[in-house]
């Protein structure tokens, strides 16, 4: 009996198991692709930031101690200090995927013009001055893992760096610089031994700073009043052979409550493509829980006042500057008139091929308030896409049903819409490289 439980306890086990795994699967909201164009154009972009970057670094100082032979000189203390790099050049740098692993950098035949002080002590003599070196042959390779960390963020971390430097001429000024330029070439070797031991350990300090950075950015921001949008990192990038795919979690909440939505994003791919740097692609998910925190947080409860309808009446349409007072005409009013407008259910946003469908269920109601008196309800529609009249009782029931709906529409189209396209045109924001912009740029739905 015993022997039988135990395989059915397992295979128990095993079925739960997977049912808690798949359960927890988490598939993005945004997917953003950078592709083998992305990595040309980011080093010939790249450069100019690394070079403000290197510019403005802190580079150790150089000290050892040498002697010279030649003078019969025991030993050379020297010391170069305030060490600036004022221009370089890697006129041969390259980008590469490295599968499931990370990003490949090379440059080889790079040069560097740098300028310190520089002081030596030695038992005939001490001086101090200035002096510029000029460095040839500089090499480096490494590969730039990318992962996330606990909050969502882009980290990186250096792997197999080597860099080194072929040829170092360091040129002395000051009185006595025909004297020390006479010796500068056994100076040039422990330069170039201090500079190679220390080339990686800058970079890696380079790239860390870069993570301080990294890991400032707001992966939760606040769009407005209503809704703030999660676009962390769900895990590390996704690395092929082409291309690099980033994985966020794009999804809003209401501005008081991150609670997640009562629905889960459903896996989508990118197309195949890779005649563009940067592709993004956006899911239902990501619509749906932004019409759903917009819904729970009350921003599709909107109150127009006569002045405010009027107003985008006169800005965007032509020849329907009286709709409001045919309206009046209708009733016979005389006193302010109001539309509410309030979704009944968040909208529901479907993507199709080369288009999308939007159906708002939801209710308008248009009010007037006599004076000395409270609000009256002349009206109330409930529509989704289409629209579904239901009259309150009211002594006006000669209402005319379909002039009503051509009002209502334009209404909608030329009030309540312009508003609408305002708050897109401010669009979402989302991380933005140092000063990149995009050109170019095609929308294209899918399925």
């Amino acid at each position: 009996m015993r022997t039988k439980t135990i395989p059915a306890l397992w295979g128990c086990f095993l079925l739960w198991n997977l049912c808690i795994s798949s359960s927890q699967t988490i598939y993005p909201g945004i997917k953003a692709r950078a592709t083998q164009r992305a990595l040309d154009y980011g080093v010939q972009a790249g450069l100019e930031m690394i070079e403000q970057m290197v510019k403005e670094s802190n580079i150790p100082d150089i000290n050892g101690s040498e002697s010279l032979e030649f003078l019969k000189v025991d030993y050379v203390n020297y010391n170069f200090s305030n060490i600036k790099i004022n221009a370089f050049s890697f006129p041969n740098t390259s980008l590469a995927f490295v599968p499931g692993v990370g990003i490949k950098a090379l440059t080889n035949h790079g040069t560097a013009n740098i300028s310190t002080d520089w002081a030596i002590k030695s038992p005939l003599f001490q001086d101090a001055g200035g002096a510029d070196l000029f460095l040839s042959g500089v090499y480096f390779t490494g590969i730039v893992i990318l992962t996330r960390n606990d909050s969502g963020h882009p980290t990186l971390k250096l792997q197999d760096c080597y860099a080194q430097v072929s040829h170092a001429h360091v040129s002395f000024s000051g009185e006595l610089s025909v004297l020390y330029n006479s010796f500068a070439e056994p100076m040039e070797k422990p330069i170039l031994r201090n500079l190679n031991e220390m080339l990686c350990p800058i970079i890696r300090s380079e790239v860390e700073a870069l993570n301080a950075n990294l890991s400032a950015l707001e992966v939760l921001t606040k769009i407005d009043n209503y809704t703030v949008l999660d676009y962390s990192l769900i895990n590390s990038p996704e690395i092929t052979e082409n291309y690099l795919d980033l994985n966020l979690k794009g999804v809003f909440y209401p501005l008081e409550n991150l609670a997640d939505p009562p629905f889960s994003p459903v896996p989508f791919v990118l197309p195949e493509r890779s005649d563009s740097m940067l592709y993004i692609g956006i899911s239902e998910y990501f619509f749906k829980s932004a019409s759903f925190a917009y819904f729970t947080a009350g921003a599709f409860n909107v109150t127009l006042s006569t002045k405010e309808i009027s107003n985008h009446f006169v800005q965007n349409s032509q020849g329907l500057g009286n709709v409001l007072s045919r309206i009046a005409e209708i009733y016979i009013l005389s006193q302010p008139f109001m539309v509410r407008i309030m979704a009944t259910e968040p909208p529901v946003i479907s993507l199709l091929p080369g288009n999308f469908t939007l159906d708002i269920p939801a209710s308008i109601i248009m009010l007037t308030q006599p004076k000395n008196s409270t609000v009256e309800t002349i009206v109330s529609m409930d529509f989704v896409a289409r629209f579904r009249l239901s009259l309150p009782e009211s002594n006006r029931s000669n209402i005319e049903v379909l002039r009503f709906e051509n009002i209502l529409s334009s209404i909608l189209h030329f009030g309540v819409l312009p508003l609408a396209n305002a708050k897109l045109q401010q669009g979402f924001p989302l991380p933005n490289p140092h000063k990149i912009s995009f050109v170019n740029s095609d929308i294209e739905v899918l399925e």
